[in-house]
């Protein structure tokens, strides 16, 4: 599996690492979720726009 993961796109990496972090932290899976809006609205904005 490690050696699947190393070969695995950036953005499966940082969910994986995500993933972990939050279970080992037992953060409730409503806690999870809502900050996930949360970051996921934050990093839409951040997105590189092309020029209209």
């Amino acid at each position: 599996m490690d050696n699947e993961l190393e070969a695995a796109p950036n953005y499966i990496k940082v969910a994986v690492d995500l993933i972990m972090l939050l279970e080992q932290n037992e953060v409730p899976a409503e806690d999870v979720l809502a900050a996930l809006e949360i970051v996921k609205s934050d990093y839409e904005k951040k997105r590189v726009k092309p020029a209209e």
